[in-house]
């Protein structure tokens, strides 16, 4: 069992106080978008004077477990982190491990360095991802069907509008999605800024006026617009299903899936990787046929996973990904010692109040915002106190 530093991550869409104020630290103005747990390059958590990749190197099939080494190699599967978005992040997706694995190799033989910001693809790793709610928290995913992206722009008399809404009604499929989602954002079809404004503008007004077929969809519309005017990703919203999360709720968001963050603090969990393919609503790389290439065009609906409740301490939020599993468990003094289920390598964070965690190791204290690695070698692991904790694993 070992005390986790985690790194900090200062993307400019990031909240200077959320996650200062989470940890109970000083703020400094800065954006302080997230807070990684994990062995990932990009963001090495520390264990006291190295790194947890140093680590886990030093003795992966003590600290993995034999099952954990067989099917990913000798490295940690999963990526935890907390997630404070204070305006809307990446319109972006994240390639299956078959794009993932071809991406990185085609871009290491063309010589792109990995700290490039050019690069598209940091490793070979596919990356599904799941948000669970902190706060109130707020996100578009995935193509809504066509016909209910239609209703979305009935009324809108500007020719944008009118454009998406006349390709969709003559082919309300996937293939119709396609079409006005790849004119929205390729370098040769795209929007003029001032078509987009005059979209915003009257969305902006039927919001006002209460005409609004969906108030969601729109306010989002408004606020990707105040942080990227002009920006074509404003009108992809559009097309996307509108998610709000209330605190201990989850979002799911497998590969090739569309999606944008918006606002909130959650903790995400996700396969160990930091491949991410943008299309606009950013300052960082835009590689919008790449970007393209990855995307899946199927309409449905925005996957919510429900938790299970394990007993009447732990809930588990089960995703259909083989890199990780999220549980949270909650005690009070009453409880006495909780057994938390799970095996393999675990990351428990706490988000509430003060816990102590127990393992056939020894006992390490936890308030919110501490974290522990626990080797697979330690095989159970029990909480007590008075708070919640949050455990990434391996299923």
């Amino acid at each position: 069992m070992e005390r986790l530093d985690g790194a900090r991550q200062r993307y400019d869409w990031g909240s200077p106080e959320a996650i200062p104020e989470f940890l109970g630290i000083h703020e400094d103005g800065q954006p302080w978008a997230e807070q990684w747990y994990g062995a990932h390059p990009a963001g090495p958590t520390r264990v006291g004077d190295r790194t947890l990749a140093a680590l886990i190197d030093s003795d992966p099939q003590r600290l993995l477990g034999e099952d954990v080494v067989r099917r990913f190699g000798p490295k940690l599967p999963f990526l935890l982190k907390f997630i404070a978005p204070a305006r809307v992040l990446s319109l972006q997706v994240h390639p299956s491990l078959e794009q993932a694995v071809e991406g990185y190799e085609l871009e290491n033989e063309a010589g792109v360095p990995l700290d490039s910001p050019m690069r598209n693809y940091k490793d070979a790793n596919h990356k599904p991802e799941m948000v669970l709610a902190l706060t109130h928290f707020e996100a578009v995913t995935g193509f809504r069907a066509p016909r209910r992206a239609a209703e979305v722009l009935a009324e809108l008399r500007s020719p944008l509008a009118r454009r998406m809404r006349r390709t969709l009604r003559l082919n309300p499929t996937r293939f119709g999605i396609r079409q006005v989602f790849t004119d929205l954002v390729s370098a040769s079809t795209r929007p003029a800024p001032a078509e987009i404004a005059e979209l915003v503008e009257e969305i902006d007004a039927r919001l006002t006026a209460g005409d609004s077929p969906s108030r969601r969809v729109d306010s989002n519309v408004i606020s990707m617009w105040r942080s990227f005017p002009g920006d074509p990703g404003v009108a992809a919203a559009l097309l996307l299903n509108p998610v709000t999360l209330r605190p201990g709720e989850a979002l799911f968001v497998p590969a090739g899936s569309v999606h944008a963050y918006i606002s909130g603090m959650g903790i995400e969990v996700m396969a160990s990787s930091d491949n991410v393919l943008r299309a606009g609503l950013t300052t960082k790389h835009v590689d919008v046929p790449e970007m393209l290439a990855c995307v899946d065009y199927v309409a449905a609906p925005p996957v919510r996973p429900a938790p299970e409740y394990l007993s009447r301490a732990t809930r588990a939020y089960y995703v259909p990904v083989d890199d990780f599993e999220l549980l949270v468990t909650t005690v009070v003094p009453s409880d006495g010692r909780v057994q938390v289920p799970g095996r393999g390598p675990r990351i428990v964070l706490a988000t509430e109040g003060s816990t102590t965690v127990t393992t056939p190791a020894g006992q390490a204290p936890l308030v919110r915002g501490q974290a522990l690695f626990v080797g697979a070698d330690e095989r159970t692991l029990a909480v007590e106190g008075e708070g919640t904790v949050v455990q990434a694993d391996v299923p």
